[in-house]
């Protein structure tokens, strides 16, 4: 199977990507991925995975294995270790009876605990005239509030369409629509499900949901990397 390189996440800026997080609900992590073996990865973690079930229109997922490769694994592990002040300062502000352990090896016994056993992470192949409607995965007493996507393919060369957009519901206001500029290679790291927002009347909760717009043609891959375990 072809290797997959990340950069260090020490490379990034993680001030300005919590406070991005803050802000808007996502942030980008440019060029995390060597996108030299990004399809070639992505082409043979397809064919070597078990293809989960969808339905019509939705593309095709391919479970990962569990455990993840090393390289993924690791990145999983220091990812959930730098979002981790941003998860405990969105649980506090929005008065979460919740609280996140030093490490995911910690975490993931919660998950068990818990009854979360079914590893989350895939990958995602979307032809023409597929899309992802509208989802977050809330589902279980251990929800992680942020997750990582990554994009292995490449805009207007590999396929056309499949923009990656995000929802926020305000209460009494209407959601507002975000497009995330993702290139071959990028992730960006989103809310899972609900968020604090500072507003004129203090704290409140919003909702954000991630989308893939229809593909017009051709055939975009990418990669779905949960920090907790589903039911």
């Amino acid at each position: 199977m072809a290797t997959l390189s990340f950069q260090p996440l020490d490379t990034y800026d993680w001030p300005r990507i919590a406070h991005e997080l803050d802000a808007q609900g996502w942030a980008l992590l440019p060029g995390l991925i060597d996108p030299r073996e990004a399809r070639r990865w992505a082409r043979d973690a397809i064919a070597a995975a078990r293809r989960a079930p969808a339905q019509a229109g939705h593309g095709d997922h391919y479970a990962l294995p569990d455990p993840l490769p090393a390289p993924l694994r690791q990145v999983r592990a220091d990812l959930y270790r730098r979002l981790l002040p941003v998860a405990r300062a969105w649980a506090k502000a929005l008065g979460a009876d919740t609280s996140y352990p030093d490490d995911l090896d910690t975490y993931t016994q919660w998950n068990i605990q818990a009854g979360q056993r079914r590893a989350l992470s895939a990958i995602q192949r979307l032809r023409a005239d597929d899309y992802q409607p509208l989802l977050m995965h809330a589902d279980g007493d251990c929800v992680f509030p942020l997750r990582l996507i990554a994009l292995l393919s490449e805009p207007g060369q590999d396929y056309t369409g499949g923009e990656v957009v995000m929802t926020e519901q305000r209460p009494r206001m209407q959601s507002r629509p975000m497009v995330l500029p993702l290139q071959l290679g990028d992730a960006a790291v989103i809310a899972t499900s609900h968020r604090p927002v500072q507003g004129a009347q203090g704290l409140y909760r919003v909702t954000d949901r991630q989308a893939v717009s229809r593909v017009r043609g051709g055939e975009r891959v990418g990669l779905e990397l949960m920090l907790h375990d589903g039911p």
